[in-house]
Order: structure tokens, then C-alpha cells, then sequence
């Protein structure tokens, strides 16, 4: 399938690591040119390197914490500076920490609120006038299959990313009209440190070792594993593409068969 990104310019949020790099280098092999942006400038820099080197884009780097509006603001300003246009967005930020309700702090809700809800309003705000005056964008937030499927340990995300839904299909119908779509991924359980992170807390909790807890959670999964960062991210470059240009609004889960609702 032709995406039709080639030389289109992707902001890819959070892309040191984990999802956000393996979204940066999917773009990249869709020969698009890429903004990325986390808060350690060195792991980003060698993201920017492997991608150049490897499929001959053009990259434009900055290290900050996308909790920060202003800095959110001055990179998407920046970056079309540089480029000279922006066509997509994919926000991404770290999930809040895994607890129960009760040793949740409000500094903690004040820090998720920030992180995965505000941060993404900081990026629409910032994106979608550029892709307004070219009539064409794509927005793509992640999130986690959490906004379908509650998952105990992750009160926080549970909470703080359901509000990114609505968000998502408030964005979709007024600026639908201007080519643009916005669209939700969220991912189930992933082969990321935040999935190792649960796993570890659930071992805690039995009494049980890792790789008992691995063996369980991957029996929850109907595909009998966890999902690669790569799928998810080839998930993002699918709603980003050319060919969806008529999905927007949803969110499509990434989550091997988790979500056992309709």
C-alpha cells in the first residue's frame, strides 16, 4: 500500500524509546521526514542518526518535557520553520505510574493531567493551524487500551486518558471540514518498560516470580503474547496515511484481543 507520506513532515512525541521510536522509524521508512522530540537529547539524537542513515530523511530534534507548553509551542514552531510545512502529529508521553487508588497522591494526578491529557492539547493547539492553511493533517494520539478496558493497577491512566477520547472526537468533527483527521490509538499490553513495570507489581503482589507473572499476563492476551512496538506503530502510520483519509475520530486498539467489549 502506497501511504502517500513520502516527503510529508511527522512530529512523533516521546521517541527515544520504546513505541515512540519504533513510530519515528516506521515514518521514516515511509520516507517522511521527522520532528521528534523526548526529554534526553542523546537516546533522541541516535534515533534522528539511525533514521537518517538508514532511509535518507531529514530530521529536526529537540529535548524537553512535553508537560511544558511553552516548549510543546516552540518545537511545532520550529519544526515548520525548518521544514516548512507539518503534516502529522502523533502525541506520546510517558504513562503515569502503576498504583492502586488509595496510595495515589494529588501531585500524582496533577503530574498525569499534565502528561497525557493537557499535553496533547498543548500539540493540537500548536499543529493545527499549520495543517489548517495547507488543508491536510493527520493527528494520532496514544493512548492505551485502558480508555476501553480499565486495568486495576493503572488508576491513573484509566482516569486521565479516557478524557483524550473525547478530545479526539471533538477535534475530528470541527476539522474534519479542513482535511484533517484525529484519530486514538491505544495499544494493550506492549513490549515496553511500562508493561514490565505492571508484570513486576503483579509478581509483588502473588508472591510469585516475573516469569510467572509474564506467563500469566500473556495468557490473558487471546493472541498468547504481547504486541511488538513496531505493530503499534504501524498502526499510527496506517491512520496517518493517505488511504484513511475517511477514519477519524476512533480509537483503535492494538491490544492482541484484550478488549472483550463489542
Amino acid at each position: 500500500m502506497d501511504t502517500g507520506l513520502k516527503d510529508r513532515v511527522a512530529i512523533v512525541a516521546a521517541s527515544s524509546q520504546g513505541i515512540g521510536k519504533a513510530t519515528a522509524l516506521a515514518f521514516a521508512a515511509e520516507s517522511a521526514h521527522l520532528a521528534i522530540c523526548a526529554r534526553q537529547k542523546e537516546p533522541l539524537e541516535a534515533v534522528a542518526r539511525e533514521a537518517s542513515e538508514r532511509f535518507g530523511v531529514k530530521t529536526f530534534t529537540a529535548a524537553f518535557d512535553v508537560s511544558n507548553d511553552a516548549a510543546v509551542r516552540s518545537f511545532a514552531q520550529d519544526a515548520h520553520h525548518h521544514f516548512g510545512r507539518l503534516d502529522v502529529c502523533v502525541t506520546n508521553a510517558g504513562g503515569p505510574p502503576a498504583k492502586p487508588f488509595l496510595s495515589t497522591t494529588m501531585d500524582e494526578w496533577e503530574r498525569a493531567w499534565q502528561l497525557n491529557l493537557r499535553s496533547i492539547v498543548s500539540f493540537a493547539q500548536a499543529v493545527l493551524p499549520f495543517m489548517q492553511q495547507q488543508k491536510w493533517g493527520r493527528i494520532v494520539t496514544l493512548t492505551s487500551y485502558t480508555v476501553k478496558q480499565p486495568v486495576p493497577e493503572l488508576v491513573l491512566s484509566n482516569s486521565i486518558r479516557a478524557g483524550v477520547m473525547g478530545l479526539v472526537r471533538s477535534l475530528a468533527g470541527q476539522f474534519g471540514p479542513d482535511g484533517i483527521t484525529v484519530n486514538n490509538v491505544g495499544p494493550g499490553f506492549t513490549a515496553t518498560d511500562r508493561s514490565r513495570e505492571i508484570i513486576e507489581k503483579r509478581a509483588a503482589a502473588k508472591g510469585i516470580t516475573f516469569e510467572e507473572a509474564e506467563r500469566a499476563m500473556a495468557q490473558e492476551i487471546p493472541i498468547g503474547r504481547m504486541a511488538t512496538p513496531e505493530e503499534v506503530a504501524a498502526a499510527i502510520v496506517w491512520l496517518a496515511s493517505v488511504p484513511a483519509a475517511s477514519v477519524t475520530g476512533q480509537t483503535l486498539l492494538v491490544d492482541g484481543g484484550s478488549y472483550r467489549g463489542l
